[in-house]
């Protein structure tokens, strides 16, 4: 398995994507590489030595490789569309795509590399537009293109082919299935994803508290949390994630000692995390709640 993983890395390498390693037959990245998207490579040498060491799967670095890739997934078991999107055809993320094309009057992207996915998706490879940093969005949130739709650029990355991922909620390899080169990302599409400038950062980042029940909180865990939320809220870019798990951890093992209730922790630090989002290359909210939901379940087992 190492020598296919190894080929196929090298392969990405050589279309000039960087690559990291991801957990073997998983798709999120190792512990101890945070900083992956800085880390990313298109080195063979440092490849082989990587992959030498044990099978991880391949996660390429969107941003630093000048890429974005619109996911276009199925849906879960028991998943229906929302009142939006529950229209005749449409029952997943290819369809809702097909929906947008048709009102804009554009035709189907589809003439680009494509990747397809463990749970039957698709991964459409694009090249970035020059002159325009588009960072990630999930469905329809923010500027998303619609349900069961996410999109990856600077600041994401994509489980690359050759991969093979085994969770929950389904297992499968990451196959080419249009080897073509990535074609430039449309026009429409790019205006689409491109965020509004970000409203300028208060002096004094927000503290994400207003709606909680203070009273539930002791003295010791309202100092707790809110010392949290302001470092998470003034996280700089590049340090966002990482600020982020750490401030997670250090309340879940709060959470686990009784001091704060989990779901007062949960709705302080993604409110401060969306605030730390205003200053520009937002992380998406599905990110941002699977950064939470580690970090408070390591700092309770801690």
């Amino acid at each position: 398995m190492s020598r296919e993983l190894i080929a196929a890395a090298l392969e990405a390498a050589d279309r000039g994507w960087r690559v990291f390693p991801l957990t073997p037959r998983g798709k999120y990245p190792l512990r101890n590489f945070t900083a992956w998207e800085q880390h990313a490579t298109t080195d063979p040498d440092r490849i082989r030595r990587c992959w030498a060491r044990q099978p991880y799967n391949i996660g390429i670095a969107c941003g630093p490789s000048r890429l974005v890739v619109i996911d276009l997934d199925q849906p879960k078991p028991g998943q229906t569309p929302p009142p939006r999107w529950d229209l005749p055809g449409v029952n997943d993320g290819a369809d809702v795509l097909a929906v947008l094309c048709e009102h804009a009057g554009q035709p189907l992207p589809f003439d680009t590399f494509t990747v397809t996915t463990r749970r039957g998706g698709r991964h459409l490879y694009f090249t970035a537009p020059h002159g325009a940093t588009l960072g990630n969005t999930s469905g329809d949130k923010g500027n998303g293109l619609g349900w069961l739709i996410d999109t990856r650029a600077r600041g994401g990355y994509v489980v690359g082919p050759g991969s093979y991922v085994a969770l929950r909620d389904g297992a499968g390899a990451y196959t080419v299935t249009k080897p073509t080169p990535p074609a430039p990302l449309p026009a429409w599409l790019a205006e689409r994803l491109t965020a509004p400038p970000p409203t300028p950062a208060s002096t004094t980042p927000p503290v994400a508290l207003d709606r909680l029940d203070r009273a539930r909180l002791s003295r010791y865990g309202h100092a707790a949390l809110t010392g949290e939320v302001e470092r998470v809220a003034g996280a700089p870019r590049g340090t966002r994630n990482r600020a982020l798990n750490l401030a997670a951890w250090k309340l879940g093992k709060l959470i686990a000692r009784g001091v704060l209730p989990r779901e007062v922790v949960e709705h302080a630090l993604h409110g401060a995390a969306e605030a730390a989002n205003a200053q520009g290359d937002p992380n998406s909210p599905r990110e941002i709640a699977a950064v939470i939901t580690a970090g408070i379940t390591a700092g309770m087992r801690t």
